[in-house]
């Protein structure tokens, strides 16, 4: 890598390239406007910035039900999204040796999974997520920062506080942070070598109004990546660092992928004219309803009804006039709002159907079947398929390494053998494709259901068929499902039992015939010795 990138002044090489991200920012913000204003302001707002608010809403609904989508798909709460394994070349002596090895080690790297999940979902990373999110379905770019801390905590950069640079092949080569704060704020060490600015020096007691821009450079030299501060042209103690290739705590994200270009697109771009067209339609139809409810009666210069009379008249009250002499004003513009109200209802549906609202999932009919409704829904998840091969890339697999590599230095997790063991995310892309498994398994069994149980109990292998169905689940079966052995166990002591039974019961019946017998000579006997009767 060129070393020339870390030298010279960080603001100037900010600057520079804040001139190649200024389209992309134009272009995110105009999609913000017509979604959600505040999510990326223009250029200059601030805390006393009145936002104007869309006529529809539509478009702020759509971000925050996708986004919400992307997040349970990605990052499914209380469950793993990655699996950690050992390739079998890497341990292959060790299996031949003793097959038990690898359900061993399965066993061990299943449990610290479940423990970075745990930890993931205790710490606040889930809502920092949903707000990336949500900025990469309407500006396509967002950059996150994991600091070193117990909490996890994930810090969210604006596309308009960052510049990125990416290779040819779409990697990032080097990434540039703004950060605004006070002088008072700053650390001492920091204030040594940066003066206060002079409009403060006046009145120290003033309050503080000076801002003070901290740019952060982190770019790749090396297969490492070198990182320092500059603050007012200065670079202030402690601000040099360096982070391996696989560990750096910048993650710079894109919602859709461009060769050749620094940035993503965002999907809200994608339906920008739709959302444009409905928001001028919804504002004629709701302006031009306002003008209709208003309400004005007329009255015919030089009429018989006076005007006085019809001011001072209270409700039921009896009045000279004529009917003729008075009118309502009208606009008669019903077909023209109907015409409007009709292409803002085809366009609502078309962006439905784009956000994967659930109002596009059910058609409007009386009988609507859950299967239908289940195919739909379906078909809508896989039309965003291929947008989570990227982020499982670019975000999944590089938080996950953060977050076990901070999680190990913390203790709370075993150090994992330098590459030995591998991390594949198991959510999103994968999560469809086993979906779809699942789907065609049960169709499958459907189709069979009409032979009967005797006959698919017959063919179908049972065993096989849970196993499948808790892979495409992500479901663990240990101590679930009996193993052959236990369940030949149970099927002996069935056996078992039931021949004591029978014996039980045969040994009965032999000692019932006994009784029987006795009784029946015991009455012989008794009948033998009884005298004839007289005749």
């Amino acid at each position: 890598m060129d070393n020339s990138r870390t030298n010279g002044p960080i603001k100037a090489r900010y600057e520079k390239q804040a001139l190649t991200r200024k389209p992309f920012l134009d272009r995110a913000r105009e999609c913000s406007k017509y979604t959600i204003p505040t999510l990326i302001p223009p250029e200059g707002a601030n805390e006393h910035t009145k936002f104007k608010t869309p006529y529809q809403g539509v478009g702020a609904r759509g971000v925050n039900n996708i986004a919400a989508k992307l997040l349970l798909a990605l990052f499914p709460p209380n469950s793993p999204f990655f699996k950690l394994y050992i390739p079998d070349d890497k341990v292959k002596a060790e299996i031949e040796q003793d097959p038990q090895t690898k359900d061993q080690i399965e066993l061990a790297l299943s449990k610290i999974e479940q423990k970075g999940a745990k930890h993931i979902e205790s710490s606040n990373a889930r809502s920092s997520l949903f707000e990336a999110l949500r900025h990469l379905v309407v500006g396509g770019n967002i950059l996150l920062y994991c600091p070193k801390d117990k909490k996890l905590s994930l810090q969210v950069y604006k596309l308009e506080n960052y510049v990125v640079k990416r290779d040819p092949a779409g990697n990032t080569v080097s990434l540039i942070t703004k950060e605004t704060t006070v002088w008072e704020l700053l650390p001492d060490k920091v204030k040594e070598i940066v003066p206060r600015p002079p409009e403060e020096n006046a009145d120290p007691n003033k309050k503080y109004e000076k801002k003070i821009d901290i740019y952060t450079e982190i770019a790749l030299v090396d297969d490492r990546w070198i990182v320092k501060q500059e603050i007012e042209g200065k670079n202030p103690p402690d601000s040099f660092g360096h982070y391996p290739k696989e560990k750096c705590p910048w993650i710079p994200l894109r919602f859709v992928k461009v060769d050749g270009e620094d940035y993503g697109r965002g999907y809200v771009e994608e339906y920008l004219g739709d959302l444009i067209s409905l928001e001028e339609l919804m504002r004629s139809i709701v302006q031009g309803s306002v003008a209709a409810a208003k309400i004005l009666f007329m009255v015919r210069p030089n009429s018989v009804t006076k005007k006085k009379t019809l001011e001072n008249a209270e409700n039921g009250d009896i009045v000279e006039g004529s009917a003729d002499d008075v009118s309502t004003l009208q606009a008669n513009k019903f077909n023209d709002f109907r015409v409007a109200s009709e292409t803002a209802q085809k366009i609502t549906e078309r962006l439905a159907h784009a956000f994967l609202m659930n109002t596009a999932i059910q058609r409007q009919a009386e009988r609507v079947t859950a299967e239908e409704i289940r195919y739909m829904a379906q078909e809508l998840e896989d039309a965003i398929g291929g947008i989570y091969s990227l982020l499982a890339q670019e975000l999944q697999l590089p938080f996950i390494r953060l977050v076990l590599d901070r999680l190990s230095q913390q203790g709370v997790l075993p150090t994992l053998p330098a590459n030995l063991v591998d991390i594949t995310i198991v959510t999103g892309l994968e999560a469809l494709g086993r979906g779809q498994e699942m789907a065609k398994l049960d169709t499958f069994l459907k189709h069979l259901s009409p032979l009967g149980p005797e006959v698919i109990a017959q063919y179908v292998n049972l065993d096989n068929y849970m196993t499948r169905l808790a892979t495409y689940l992500g479901m663990d079966l240990t101590g679930l499902i009996k193993t052959k052995e236990e369940i030949q166990e149970e099927q002996a002591r069935q056996q078992e039992a039931m021949q004591k039974a029978e014996m039980q019961k045969a040994m009965l019946n032999k000692g019932a015939d006994y009784i029987k017998a006795g009784t029946q000579a015991a009455q012989a006997y008794n009948d033998a010795q009884q005298p004839p009767s007289a005749q």
